[in-house]
């Protein structure tokens, strides 16, 4: 009997002691995930003042840590000209039949040349209509593209595919062809196939920021080709020519646009729209005068000169001037400036500033 009390003492002191050493064993884990905690809050607080961090899907940078890194990449390169840089989304637009898949497949042609892969998405040229631009007229020889030129057209999966969902099946399958053949450079023959931009600006901003989005996935640098609407061609051409234009243009970088002379309909000129990375070299003071031409088997734009594009605009007639210029004086007595008139006219600040003094 008294052995049992004795054993019921020891073990209820065993117990005590137990409890007390789990009680300070609790202590001190909590002690640990206080400490863990402000050391956490710590390194947020220090990272606040850290040059770059990450904050969700957002990497933060100084103004001066982005400069520094900036330096150190490489300059982006020419694709063509002042108009179109590497890693741009551009847009080139014009009215039909003056020349913008000229044009593109030049541009192409020349980038692949320099040792880029290059996939031109031709919605527009049948097979033969395409070899009948880059052939001899006489014998008939092709010319000679780089190998890494691909030319893309659709094939009889197209006729598969419902309407209201072909414009994603074709970003889709954009996105494969990118992936599959590597390429970084794409040209896309043209917008308005793919969706009407003109009858549905709503359609045509989802397709800019699918294909914004793979430009940014693949570190793409894109150009797409666009219809103007219907345009006064006594006016210049604004960024309004453009059908579905306020959506597109709130992806794109860059973005210029082909006209046809109306002082000779063999010259086209182009015209910088929207420029990020340069500066404006071809605006309306000085447009590229070009003529269409096919050169050792290749048709192409030649570069003839610059020139102001009020020169190459249809003439008003004299009443139809008188009225322009009343308007200009009517905006100059509001206070308003020769570029700000040039922009409610669309026409070049030079040509109102030389009306005005008329």
């Amino acid at each position: 009997m008294l052995m049992n009390i004795s054993t019921r003492v020891s073990t209820k002191t065993h117990t005590r002691r137990l409890g007390r050493k789990h009680y300070q064993e609790r202590i001190r884990r909590r002690e640990k995930q206080v400490a863990a905690e402000r050391q956490v809050i710590k390194e947020q607080q220090t990272a606040l003042l850290e040059k770059e961090f990450e904050i969700g899907m957002f990497t933060v940078r100084t103004a001066n840590e982005t400069m520094r890194q900036a330096a150190l990449m490489k300059e982006p390169a020419k694709l063509y000209d002042e108009f179109w840089y590497e890693g741009e989304m551009g847009c080139l637009f014009a009215d039909s039949n003056v020349g913008k898949s000229v044009l593109a497949v030049q541009i192409a042609n020349d980038i692949a040349r320099r040792g880029m892969k290059v996939l031109y998405f031709d919605f527009e040229l049948s097979m033969k209509q395409f070899e009948n631009r880059y052939k001899d007229v006489q014998d008939g020889t092709p010319y000679k593209f780089p190998e890494n030129f691909y030319r893309l057209s659709m094939n009889g999966l197209r006729v598969t595919c419902k309407a209201d969902e072909l414009a994603d099946k074709i970003i889709e399958h954009i996105k494969k062809c990118v992936k599959e053949i590597n390429a970084k450079v794409i040209i896309i023959d043209n917008l308005t196939w793919i969706v009407n931009t003109g009858k549905s600006v709503q359609k045509a901003g989802e397709l800019m920021k699918s294909l914004d989005a793979l430009k940014r996935e693949y570190g793409l640098s894109m150009l797409i080709l666009a219809h103007t609407t219907k345009r006064n061609m006594s006016k210049p051409i604004t960024q309004n020519d453009l059908g579905g234009s306020k959506m597109i243009y709130n992806f794109i970088d860059s973005a210029f646009a082909i006209g046809m002379s109306a002082k000779d309909t063999k010259i086209r000129y182009v015209k910088q729209m929207k420029v990020r990375y340069s500066e404006m070299k071809y605006g309306s003071d000085n447009v590229m005068l070009c003529t269409i031409d096919k050169k050792d088997k290749f048709l192409q734009f030649l570069t003839e000169g610059y020139d102001e594009e009020s020169n190459h605009l249809k003439k008003l007639k004299a009443q139809d001037k008188q009225a322009v210029v009343a308007q200009i004086k009517v905006l100059r007595a509001e206070g308003k400036s020769y570029r700000d008139i040039a922009k409610i006219l669309g026409m070049s600040s030079s040509t109102v500033e030389r009306w005005d003094k008329e």
